[in-house]
């Protein structure tokens, strides 16, 4: 029994290290949103550099992560843990130095690099540490509710230190946690690595890169330089022939990069759809509840801080919740209740102004955090689960893809309806296409979890491996 209790306390003491990498991103993502319009006023960065700054970040992230994944499995879990650790903390601290738009934007791809190697490997070793399907899933919740502290940190904190300082002081909130993370993944986390690891595919590597990349340029840049522009229209043309290209070459390779296999099950396929959806939300949010808080009604960077603290506050609620629901009773359930809520919160957003109650807009907050607090271990423990145990970090790097993909697709997609429309007053229809993403939500709850799709996991299952994560 004693035993069998200090196993316990081994995996979740590796379970808090490895979400110290979740909440450091998390802390990054949403500090820089509440310091956008500081660093616009600073720099003289419109709404193109602003978005610049979000989504080089997301960009570059969801390039490499299922190369962060896998490498991770090949070198050693833990030593590419620590190097990514290293990397991203390095990066914080020259963005916090960075004297132009131009030179943040490059530092925020450099933490991007570090940041791929975090956190699909965090969810690989934690794939490999929580066996029993049922403890995996409340592992994931606390993976998820990690996210949601260092939302409800990342604006109280970093609007505190935008007022008190600068926007340059939300990158020095990186480095002690990140240094203490990797102190204590030295101490604690065991090495580990797939038996077999796939080989390198650096052609499917450079079809991601440029699919991502030209992609959100041509949604970025499209309202400065029109639809119908030859950089733009070229943009847009180079990632529909890297999709294309993906699509043809990556069934031909014994070990792809992306194996489209993957998706044949239809929970798998699924989840990914949904995590695009769902955090094409939440990047949008946050996008434009900054702007709108900060511009539209004049509130200081930490009043709007303390204003999106519900969202935070529901999100660490219900991100446990989630995970022990899942455990016992399956996904649809809180994935159902998710896409509601995030239809119903942006719904309840499209006709805010200046004048709105602050009442309102705490209640939709609070239906939001609820929504995206949901909405994570559902995702992610489809995405894992029936995959093989040893490829587990390149499954868990193409879940984690999926939700900087939306992301950056939200944050794109709502920046150039403002700058299409006239500005920040003109976010109606912005609004609006983020509701449509929590309805895409709520129609794929019903289509991941029906007797069909169950059947076509275990199909999947079956080809990729007999030995598999888990139903």
């Amino acid at each position: 029994m004693n035993e069998q209790a200090s196993g316990r306390r081994h995996r979740i003491r590796i379970l808090l290290i490895c979400c110290l990498s979740l909440f450091i991103v998390g802390l990054d993502i949403t500090a820089v949103n509440v310091a956008l319009p500081s660093i616009g006023r600073d720099l003289d960065a419109g709404v193109s550099g602003l978005q610049w700054t979000v989504d080089a970040y997301t960009v570059v992230l969801a390039s490499l992560l299922m190369l962060g994944g896998s490498t991770g499995d090949r070198l050693g879990r833990k030593r590419v843990f620590v190097v990514g650790l290293v990397v991203f903390s390095v990066a914080s601290l020259l963005c916090s130095l960075a004297p132009s738009v131009g030179l943040l934007v490059a530092f925020r791809a450099l933490q991007a690099v570090g940041g791929a190697m975090l956190n699909p490997v965090a969810m690989s070793i934690i794939a490999n540490t929580f066996t029993d399907p049922r403890e995996r899933a409340q592992a994931v919740g606390v993976w998820g509710a990690g996210f949601g502290i260092s939302m409800a940190l990342g604006p109280v904190v970093g609007g505190a230190v935008v007022d008190a300082i600068s926007w340059r002081s939300i990158f020095w909130l990186n480095l002690p946690v990140g240094l203490a993370a990797i102190a204590l993944t030295l101490r604690f986390v065991p090495e580990s690595r797939a038996p077999h690891p796939r080989r390198l595919d650096p052609v499917g590597q450079a079809l991601v890169i440029v699919l991502l990349a030209t992609l959100t340029f041509g949604i970025i840049e499209a309202p400065v330089r029109g639809w119908t522009s030859p950089g733009i229209v070229a943009a847009f043309a180079a990632s529909g022939a890297a999709l294309l290209g993906l699509l043809r070459y990556e069934p031909r390779r014994e070990e792809p990069l992306v194996d489209l296999r993957f998706f044949r099950s239809i929970p798998f396929a699924s989840s990914i759809a949904i995590s695009v959806a769902a955090f094409s939300a939440f990047g949008g949010f946050l996008f434009l509840n900054t702007l709108y808080l900060q511009q539209a009604r004049g509130l200081s960077p930490v009043q709007a801080g303390l204003a999106t603290v519900p969202v935070a506050v529901m999100t660490v609620l219900a991100s446990p919740l989630s995970g022990r629901i899942v455990g016992r009773r399956g996904p649809r359930l809180p994935l159902a209740i998710a896409g509601v809520a995030l239809v119903t919160g942006c719904a309840m957003l499209t006709g805010i102004d200046p004048a709105t109650s602050l009442w309102w807009l705490i209640a939709a907050y609070v239906v939001l955090g609820l929504g995206f607090g949901l909405v994570n271990a559902p995702i992610t423990n489809a995405a894992v689960s029936g995959m093989p145990r040893a490829q587990a970090g390149v499954a868990a790097a193409i879940a984690t893809t999926s939700r900087q993909v939306g992301q950056t697709l939200g944050v794109a997609v709502v920046g150039a309806i403002i700058a299409s429309g006239g500005g920040a007053s003109a976010s109606r229809p912005a609004w609006w296409t983020l509701t449509a993403c929590g309805a895409v939500v709520l129609l794929l709850a019903f289509v991941a979890t029906a007797a069909r799709a169950r059947e076509s996991a275990r199909r999947t299952a079956a080809s990729l491996n007999p030995e598999a994560l888990g139903a």
